[in-house]
């Protein structure tokens, strides 16, 4: 697994990716910088990824999974429910994503990070 930390205004957030090579490729070219959208209790951000992402796309998810949004080159941070959450509350994305890693630790105060800020991507090891 490839290890990255997302800096926000509020704190950092570990995450590792699957071993895939648009994974691998994204990894290796970090630190990126973006701007925060959020949508329910996802977070999404807009990445230099030039790389063709493979893989299966779905739009369920789980809290904690990291996903590429292809059509959007955006990287997705799932943490909690989203505006199309059924009664379960597992995350739904509006458009297929594929998922790329998953959230470690602590990341229930991701709700607190706010729409509009800065996100860097870096490495971790």
């Amino acid at each position: 697994m490839n290890a990255v930390t997302f800096r926000t205004r509020i704190g950092e957030y570990r995450g590792e990716l699957t071993k895939s090579a648009f994974a691998d490729a994204f990894w290796l070219s970090l630190p990126v910088s973006s701007v925060i959208n959020m949508l329910g209790c996802e977070i999404y951000f807009e990445v230099p990824a030039e790389i063709d992402a493979k893989g299966e796309r779905t739009t369920v998810l789980n809290k904690r999974d990291i996903a590429f949004w292809p059509e959007a080159s955006a990287l997705c941070l799932f943490f909690g429910p989203t505006p199309l959450s059924g009664e379960d509350g597992r995350p739904i994305s509006p458009y297929p994503v594929i998922k790329i890693g998953e959230l470690v630790g602590e990341i229930d105060s991701l709700a607190e990070v706010g729409d509009r800020t800065k996100i860097t991507v870096e490495t971790a090891f």
